[in-house]
């Protein structure tokens, strides 16, 4: 495909206050364009945006220039956020520059179309021109959430484009109904065609192919899909799957004509078979360092064979990193029409239908060839329509080389249900098709290779629906009744739904159930729930959200969205977390009136917590999660499936806390560290301090009623802020600086090799400086060393700020703090003996020594304090600094990148940019539009099952990843059930006793069923066990009396029940785990 160049103007603006910048199209001939250092302080209304790319595209020589100045003036005005980092986590920056060169061209702005921009527009291109010279009509507004009824008879391109442009103001959105010919078309990088007949879609991709431009056809017929892609006869895929290279450390190299490499044991290795692989830092067998990629084979946990003889190369001593290789990879393509002829491989979904998608690309053309004869696709319910159809069909399969087995019952709803564009299907599709014109325009992620066909025929009623229950009422739903009947959609109207969440997720939500018509009636209601407000780095996914909603609530102005897009829709916004501390707001009363709860959260703890609510209650669960280009969706439907929380993923594995300290061997641990510091010293400490300033004396007793080792490091710390290292003036502030770097990057380090010199052993007679430990070195301040100057800078302005002290203008130039800092007289270091260094991966805690004099140093540290307080002022408080990420211009990612940097540097291993590290220290989640916008639409078509109580083998648990492409979709598993002679039960049973019974009571009627009881507990009390012999004082007592007394719980007034577990012995007294007891008592 073509490419076009942009500045990189963009990149650095934000950071840099300059008077004057100019672009390269100046030398072009094409005036230069000034951007003065007020920009950031001014308003820029959406009109002048767009006078300002009119006069820039007046000079199409110079356009690319003018674009990315554009852009860069946007952002420096506050018009636009910086690049999100969770997009940035996933497309790095090198793929979001080239999607900045990309003009896309979106035709069909039908519902499927509309999600298509939505989520283009999100991810950032160079521009998007929206086609269509179709208008408005009512049943659009079944699928496309940017049209009103007031749009009716509208064109539908121009009826939408503004509120696609509000979602990205620095990406130009034209509406336009010209020409689809050549001239037009080769304006463009990517084409996407939707709602376009088959006859015009292979003449577009005839030009498209000819001429290096990425081509998508995409079609939404009810519960059926297709999508085609043809990115030409040469596409470069620059990265396959998006993942970070996998490494290893070398422990050991055994020579050879195969030659056998063993890792440490720290970490699992992920290499597969025939593979390649680099290395680097290995000392002795050096030919293997910088060497092209090498193949493996025999790859196991710790341990893989390399494909070349290494008899001749010198012995290995040590070290060593091993990193898989990434290389690019070319793909051609077929144009459509050949690829209709000859389809090759199809991309599958399900793998209980392996036929289906050969068959779907019959009906397909079998719909198009009905619609080019009849101008019209199939009328809805009409039976001799889908006959003709399936006629149709049957003669291209003749006709073709490699036929199919018929499954005329698919064909027939295909052809029932095709005039229909369902929202669910067209927000999935929308994700799908949108990430294929990201990979086509920034060649991250293996593309689609070249048909992908869905269907979820499970969501249909199971019986076929009369004519009249499928005519159109001339309603904004006429398309769901198309598909699903009027009487499914009136209950779809009266649901009562909750949606925990109203971020990424919970924004798709809102959307497509306001398209769908959930809670459109009377009786019908959803519940909305978010604690968060709207912050900058939302916009980019949370797609409701606007840069004037800023610091409202999430709940609020996503459901004030929701009811834009359609008014009928009742919905309720609270900003209340879902947890054990809010049952008086979602209470038994409410959760017993939901039909379905919708979960839309992003940690796990919320999850399994709405988890255990939805099986307390018998309530539906629908679940999903995103991670950058992966999600999945999980059903939990009472008495059919396990639930959410039957499963877990295995926790993250933490680094030991003397790898942090101590033996860091990758940038991972440098930055956890830094970050860990930055909170310790500008946060955590001032807060401390803070404490002993606004109560000394409770502070004083507090400490000496501790006496630790703990009590004394804390005390030691707040010593040092409030009098050893205390600071008056900005020249103090830099003085600090330079002693923590003398600190932290040289004495600490020489103390480190000092103890354990470079040729250590441990007590086995081993190297102690083995892999994964790294051999390190002191770093000596430079002031000429820009790294040395920028952290020097960082952390004298932060320290600054906690003591509320003025920062001098000078402090923006990072050599002249530098320069300060260079006169600052540092103490050498001298090295001293038996210094404590833990080396035990197991211990949490650093090694300290415990006194018997603790008493002493304590006090000693308390009289300097109290000292202290006589030259403060009364009231006297430190700023606590809280690291805040997002913002660019506080210094606190300059504070932690620099650390890191040093601490890297220190033990050489590569450091990272600014940007790298903000992603890592901040703990950025990878999320993308797409995902979120696909995992939604699977979720809905879900809902559909819901509401008709489908058996467990029509539901879908899916788990995709956009990025291969991958869909894995299967049947949920089925709860764990237990069987006891005449009992069955499983997790979402609850026994319930009804009246306010004795524990004898209790302990009968588990007898009647054959179980021995012979332990109750309420809560973290016994209330009975048949082992105390005080207990049977309490057999004739009222469990209701001993839930207040013993167990000290009050039921609150509007619960009739409280529970109980009860622990049983069968006849052969085995213990047998028996359901949740609810005693009904009131």
């Amino acid at each position: 495909m073509s490419k076009r160049g942009t500045s990189d103007l963009e990149q650095d603006i934000p950071e840099a206050k300059k008077a004057k910048m100019t672009n390269d199209a100046a030398a072009n001939g094409a005036p230069a364009v000034e951007i003065d250092e007020d920009l950031h302080s001014r308003q820029v209304g959406h009109g002048e945006v767009h006078r300002g790319l009119a006069l820039c595209t007046a000079h199409e020589g110079a356009r690319e220039g003018c674009d990315a100045v554009h852009a860069a003036r946007m952002r420096a005005q506050g018009c636009l956020a910086p690049l999100p980092l969770p997009q940035l986590a996933v497309y790095g920056k090198e793929s979001m520059r080239r999607m900045a060169t990309c003009n896309v061209l979106i035709c069909g702005l039908g519902g499927l179309g509309v999600e298509v921009a939505k989520n283009v527009i999100l991810a950032g291109v160079k521009s998007i021109t929206l086609h269509d010279r179709a208008e408005v009509a009512l049943r659009d507004l079944a699928a496309q959430f940017y049209l009103s009824e007031a749009d009716v008879g509208r064109n539908r391109a121009e009826a939408c484009r503004d509120a696609v442009q509000e979602l990205n103001t620095s990406v130009p959105v034209t509406a336009s109904t010209a020409e689809l010919d050549d001239a037009f078309l080769g304006q463009f990088q990517v084409v996407v065609l939707t709602d376009t007949p088959l006859a015009e879609s292979i003449r577009i991709n005839e030009f498209c192919h000819a001429n290096g431009i990425a081509f998508s056809k995409a079609d939404v017929r009810g519960v059926f899909a297709q999508v085609f892609c043809d990115f030409g006869p040469s596409f470069e895929v620059l990265d396959v799957d998006g993942e970070e290279p996998h490494t290893g450390i070398v422990a050991g190299i055994t020579p050879g004509n195969s030659t056998l490499v063993t890792t440490v044991e720290d970490e699992r290795l992920e290499f597969q078979d025939g593979e390649e692989v680099t290395f680097s830092e290995i000392v002795g067998m050096t030919e293997l360092n910088g060497r092209a990629p090498i193949r493996v084979k025999n790859c196991k946990a710790h341990s893989f064979t390399l494909e070349v003889d290494s008899t001749s190369f010198s012995p290995y001593q040590r070290g060593g990193i091993v990193t898989q290789h990434k290389g690019s990879k070319t793909l051609a393509f077929k144009p459509l029409a050949q690829a209709i002829q000859e389809p090759g491989e199809f991309l599958l979904s399900d793998f209980s239908k392996l036929e289906r998608s050969p068959l779907l690309h019959i009906g397909f053309q079998a719909l198009d060839s009905f619609q080019s004869s009849n101008g019209r696709l199939p009328e809805p319910g009409s039976e001799e329509d889908a006959a003709a159809v399936v006629a149709v069909a049957k003669s291209i399969n003749d006709a073709a080389a490699d036929k199919v087995e018929l499954d005329e019952g698919v064909l027939r709803k295909l052809a029932l249900t095709a005039r229909a564009c369902l929202n669910p299907m067209a927000a999935m599709f929308g994700g799908v098709v949108g990430q294929e014109v990201v990979k086509a325009a920034s060649g991250k992620f293996h593309p689609l290779h070249q048909w992908f066909y869905f269907d979820s025929v499970e969501s249909l009623p199971d019986e076929p629906l009369p004519a009249e229950e499928v005519a159109p009422l001339g309603s904004r739903h006429d398309d769901n009744i198309v598909v699903f009947g009027r009487s499914l959609q009136k209950k779809m109207e009266g649901l009562k739904v909750f949606l925990v969440g109203a971020g990424a997720l919970g924004c798709e939500f809102l959307k497509n159930f306001a398209l769908m018509g959930v809670a459109c009636s009377e009786e019908g209601l959803l519940t909305v729930t978010d604690d968060d407000v709207i912050e900058k780095s939302n916009l980019s996914r949370q797609f409701l959200f606007r840069d004037w909603n800023i610091g409202s609530s999430k709940s609020s102005v996503a459901a004030d969205a929701a009811r834009k897009i359609n008014t009928a829709m009742h919905i309720r916004a609270l900003q209340n977390r879902v947890s054990p501390e809010t049952e008086d707001v979602f209470n038994d009363g409410f959760w017993d009136g939901l039909d379905v709860v919708v979960n839309a959260l992003d940690n796990v703890n919320a999850r399994l917590y709405v988890d255990s609510r939805c099986v307390y209650f018998g309530k539906p669960l629908l679940e999903s999660g995103t991670l950058g280009p992966k999600c999945n969706t999980q059903m939990v439907i009472p008495r059919l499936t396990e639930n959410y929380g039957a499963s877990r993923d295995p926790p993250e594995k933490q680094a030991p806390m003397c790898t942090l300290h101590s033996f860091p061997h990758n940038i991972h641990h440098c930055l956890t560290y830094a970050r860990s510091e930055f909170e310790g010293l500008l946060e955590k400490t001032p807060a401390e301090a803070n404490a002993f300033l606004s109560d000394s004396e409770k502070y004083i007793s507090s400490a000496k009623a501790s006496s630790d080792a703990a009590a004394r490091e804390q005390l030691e710390k707040v010593v040092e802020v409030l009098v050893t290292e205390r600071c008056s003036s900005f020249e103090d502030c830099i003085a600090w600086a330079r002693r923590k770097f003398q600190q932290q990057f040289y004495d600490r380090i020489a103390q480190l090799v000092f103890t354990f010199p470079v040729d250590a052993k441990t007590s086995t007679g081993a190297l102690f400086w083995s892999p994964p430990k790294r051999f390190p070195s002191p770093v000596v301040f430079d002031k000429s060393d820009p790294a040395h100057a920028a952290f020097i800078q960082a952390a004298a302005i932060l320290k600054a700020q906690v003591y509320g002290l003025p920062v001098p203008d000078w402090a923006s130039d990072a050599a002249r703090t530098a320069e300060v800092a260079a006169g600052v007289s540092v103490e050498p270091f001298v090295p001293k003996e038996n210094v404590k260094i833990e080396t035990d991966p197991k211990a949490t805690a650093a090694p300290t020594d415990i006194a018997s004099h603790e008493d002493a140093v304590i006090d000693e540290l308390i009289n300097k304090l109290r000292g202290a307080l006589k030259d403060l002022p009364a009231g006297s408080q430190l700023t606590a600094v809280a690291f805040e990420k997002d913002d660019d211009t506080n210094y606190h990612m300059q504070f932690i990148a620099g650390f890191a940097n040093m601490r890297a540097r220190n033990y050489a291993i590569p450091e990272v940019d600014k940007l790298q590290a903000k992603l890592i220290a901040g703990r950025i989640i990878p999320a993308i539009a797409t995902t979120t916008a696909m995992a939604t639409g699977l979720v809905c078509l879900e809902l559909y099952k819901v509401i008709q109580g489908k058996p467990v083998e029509a539901y879908r648990n899916t788990f995709a990843n956009l990025a291969l492409p991958l869909f894995a979709m299967a049947e949920p598993i089925p709860p764990k059930s237990f069987k006891y002679q005449e009992l069955e039960w499983s997790l979402w049973d609850r026994w319930i006793l009804e009246g306010d019974l004795t524990v004898k009571e209790v302990l009968d009627w588990f007898r009647t069923k054959g179980l021995e009881a012979y332990s109750i507990s309420c809560g973290q009390s016994l209330l009975y066990n048949n082992i105390f012999p005080k207990h049977k004082e309490r057999l004739d007592k009222k469990m209701s009396e001993l839930v207040q007394t013993v167990a000290k719980m009050e039921v609150p007034a509007d619960r009739n029940h409280f529970d109980v577990v009860v622990a049983c012995e069968d006849e052969e007294g085995e213990d047998l785990d028996v359901p949740l007891v609810s005693i009904k008592f009131r």
